[in-house]
């Protein structure tokens, strides 16, 4: 019995398959960085970092990640184009670090793809609206020192928070000091608008400014009167003292001015 074209080509054709998949994951192996584990789990690249002491983003990462696991690291920024060619990107954690500050493009490339970022339990104070405004993902904020004003507000207003963690969002610090301490997310829902708190501060400060230049240019005008009411005394006193008729001429003018 003679094997079919087809049956002889198997064997081949599932070595190279076979071949393929093996330069497929060497390549996998060798783009990971050297504090990272990268494993291949059904199809998708997950590489985890978490505590390796990394102090910043690993800048080689491969561009298949699916899953970046960065937590329990001492990173302390995130900056502009951190993660721009992991445009497979579908989870982000960078939990209990150091993190400061966040760049206004620290998630270019990423925003439309990405599905959970999280950024508890760092050192985060503010943020720029900017760097998470197209976000879709569900965020993780819980566990930072926060300072609680309207930027703050408005960039809660447009972000899509995690529900089992959204009360952990404290005020560390706020433009008032009765809200430290407290759950933003309770302020919130309590009626506060740090907004408007915002505006009266500034519509105060204005009135303030208005009334002491309104002071100064009253105090100008009465020094200016009398000032010149003194000179007219004196000149007034200087023509009695001048012979009656001439005294009569000089009556006149400055009854005139007067």
């Amino acid at each position: 019995m003679r094997l079919s074209d087809n049956q002889y080509r198997s064997p081949e054709l599932l070595f190279r398959r076979g071949l393929l998949l093996l330069l497929v994951n060497i390549q996998w192996i060798d783009s990971c960085p050297k504090s990272c584990q990268c494993t291949d789990i059904s199809g998708a690249m997950v590489v985890h970092c978490s505590s390796k002491n990394l102090e910043e983003i690993p800048f080689d990462l491969p561009m298949e990640t699916v899953s970046l696991k960065l937590d329990a690291n001492k990173i302390h920024q995130v900056p502009n184009n951190a993660f721009k060619d992991l445009s497979y990107l579908q989870e982000l954690d960078l939990s209990r670090n150091s993190i400061e500050k966040i760049e206004q493009a620290a998630f270019k490339g990423v925003a439309e793809g990405l599905r959970l970022l999280d950024l508890s339990g760092n050192q985060i104070h503010s943020i720029p609206k900017e760097a998470l405004a197209k976000l879709r993902a569900k965020i993780r904020l819980s566990n930072n020192p926060w300072h609680c004003d309207c930027s703050l507000q408005e960039v809660l207003r447009e972000l899509k928070l995690d529900p089992d963690t959204v009360n952990d969002i404290s005020c560390q610090t706020s433009v008032q000091d009765e809200y430290v301490g407290k759950s933003l997310i309770q302020v919130l829902d309590s009626g506060i608008n740090f907004c408007n708190i915002h505006h009266k501060t500034t519509d105060v400060a204005m009135f303030i400014t208005m009334f002491g230049w309104f002071a100064m240019v009253i105090t100008y005008v009465v020094y200016y009167v009398r000032h010149n009411q003194e000179d007219a005394r004196r000149h007034l006193e200087y023509l009695k003292s001048l012979p009656s008729t001439q005294l009569t001429k000089d009556f006149d003018t400055i009854s005139t001015v007067l």
